[in-house]
This record gives C-alpha cells, structure tokens and sequence, in this order.
C-alpha cells in the first residue's frame, strides 16, 4: 500500500461476528451444569443398585442443585425422608426454606442429602464404614460450604478421603476451613431440633451464620 491507495481499495478486516464474551460463558457453564446433573444421575443408579439398599423400598436421594454454593449433610433420614425417598422432605426442608429466606440465602444455592441413603441396618454402623457417596457428592457438586448437621455428620465428613482437608469440629456457629476450597459450618441435628424450644434456639444460634458467610462471598 502506498501514499497514493484510494481509501476504497484498501482491504478491510471482516468484522467479527462471534457470540459475544457472557455468551460463551453461559455455553460452558450449561455444559457444567449437563455433566453434574448427567454424573448425579449415575451415582443415583448406583446407589439403588448397591447391595447396601437391598432392603429398602426407596433410596434417599439427595434434593437440590447439582452445582449448589452449599451442601447441607444429615446423618439418616426422617420417616417422611424415607416414604418419599427425598433428603430434607418435610418437617425438616420446611424449616430450612423459611430460615434461608430469613437469612437472605436463595433456596436454589442449596443442596440436601443425607449420609445413610438407606436406612437398615447401615444406621448402626460408623462414619468410617459408609459407602463413599457422600464424597462423590461432594466431588460432583463442588460446594463452597458443608453445613454438617450433626456430630456423626462431623464424623462422616472427617472420615472422607478428601485432598488437603483438615479435621471439622462439632463446634456450632463456627465457619472452618475443610479444604482450600471448602468451609463447613456446624449446626445441632435439624431433626432433634423441630420439637423442644431450647433445640430450636440452639439450632437457629448456630445456622444463622450462614446469613453472614452469604454476605460475605464475592459478587458474581
């Protein structure tokens, strides 16, 4: 090109008509979603075909996201858990939803399950002996938070084989660090604690610091 090149014949770059940037953005995070959901799906079907449930007319699923910011972590479930094979059916997914909605918390950041999927004779056995579905939950869904219900949910929790995790303790209303990525957040049992007035206030005391951890997460 010289000095003396009419404007007209210059070549010009094709503009660029590519989705724009947020666009991509939501193509990957749909895949993410697809391949949690897909990677539920399969540990479900395992779970109802494991040995473990033999004895049981429904496993408890988990509820929830399969990509949820918090996991909350029953040790067994509840009778209505149990009839509709569902984690946090009634009673106790009642009084979560209105607490979070107290607290500010969108119900669809959460993620409910229960350690023993199949409620026989598994109840009696040790947090080292469950079958690792809570682990494959955790991989799968990739929480910021672990609520653990509970001190065998503590227990459960620490037996994981978890990278780089450290010990939890039954300590209510305290944010600890589980892994780099991680923080767990202990509160009593939520089924122990929808009767009697002292366990509500204890179970409330301690589940209200979810309020402040939401606030204090980044936006996005």
């Amino acid at each position: 090109m010289t000095a003396d090149t009419p404007e007209s014949d210059i070549p010009r770059q094709a503009p660029r008509t590519g989705p724009p940037a947020f666009q991509d953005s939501d193509e990957i995070q749909d895949a993410y979603l697809k391949r949690a959901v897909a990677e539920i799906g399969e540990l479900n079907d395992e779970i109802s075909a494991s040995g473990d449930c033999a004895d049981v007319a429904l496993p408890v699923m988990a509820s929830g996201s399969p990509q949820a910011d918090i996991i909350m972590v029953k040790w067994a479930p509840s009778i209505p858990e149990q009839q509709e094979g569902v984690a946090f059916f009634g009673r106790a997914g009642t009084a979560i939803l209105k607490s979070v909605q107290r607290l500010g918390v969108d119900p669809l950041t959460l993620y409910g399950t229960v350690c023993v999927k199949c409620l026989s004779e598994m109840a009696e056995r040790s947090a080292e002996d469950e079958p690792p579905w809570l682990l494959r939950e955790l991989e799968i869904v990739r929480p910021k938070l672990v609520i653990a219900m509970g001190e065998r949910v503590v227990d459960a929790i620490n037996a994981l084989d978890m990278p780089m995790a450290e010990p939890i303790v039954a300590e209510p209303g305290v944010i600890q660090s589980l892994t780099p990525t991680i923080e767990a957040l202990f509160t009593p049992d939520i089924d122990e604690s929808l009767d009697e007035q002292g366990a509500k206030r204890d179970f409330w005391s301690a589940f209200r610091i979810l309020g402040d951890w939401h606030e204090s997460q980044p936006p996005y």
